[in-house]
């Protein structure tokens, strides 16, 4: 076990969790399963009095807002159905967690995400979500030059990609922080707030 310690304040940031997203086949565990351990993960806070921060990757209906540049391989389009974007129901209906809207893959990049971590003097957090090789870990690179403590729960966590998956487990996450798994996590947060 990699995973040291949590810091007294930690908030746990979960990525992208929503209905179009949830709902792609995804590597090496299946949406709803990365949701259930989330959701997990969430209780635990929650019932420590610890924040949850609950993002999702939105973009205006004629996609002005969405990222521009060329890339030699284009996005592939996500079915932006009607509620395509709203955060699974298995995570909503608390109204004390703190809701970010991203149009980017990092959580920090034009939101106020910092703010509202720095404000309730968050040191460390507690990243899950899908994709992992995408947004999940654009937000973890991010957290890290922001100075945070980063965490990485890898069992709750997906992508689109099994080989994307794994390189981000396993060669870039041990240099951005600790990872762990939700049970670890959830351990660990009971020893040090019990």
């Amino acid at each position: 076990m990699s995973l040291t310690t949590l810091d007294p304040r930690t908030a746990l940031v979960a990525i992208d969790l929503q209905n179009g997203i949830v709902a792609m086949p995804t590597q090496p565990r299946p949406g709803p399963e990365v949701v259930s351990r989330t959701a997990e993960l969430a209780d635990a806070f929650r019932s420590h009095a610890l924040p949850v921060v609950l993002v999702r990757v939105s973009f205006a209906a004629d996609g002005a807002d969405a990222v521009p540049g060329r890339t030699e391989r284009q996005a592939r389009g996500l079915a932006l159905a009607e509620g395509w974007d709203v955060v699974v129901d298995e995570l909503s209906g608390h109204p004390g967690d703190i809701r970010v809207t991203k149009h980017n893959w990092s959580a920090f990049h034009g939101t106020d995400l910092d703010v509202q971590l720095r404000r309730r003097g968050i040191t460390q957090i507690v990243l899950t979500g899908i994709a992992t090789s995408i947004g999940v870990e654009s937000t973890a690179r991010d957290a890290y030059a922001h100075g945070y403590h980063v965490t990485l729960a890898t069992d709750a966590m997906a992508d689109a990609d099994g080989e994307a998956h794994a390189n981000s487990v396993q060669r870039i996450f041990p240099r951005l922080g600790e990872t762990g798994t939700t049970a670890e996590i959830v351990e660990l947060l009971a020893k040090t707030r019990g």
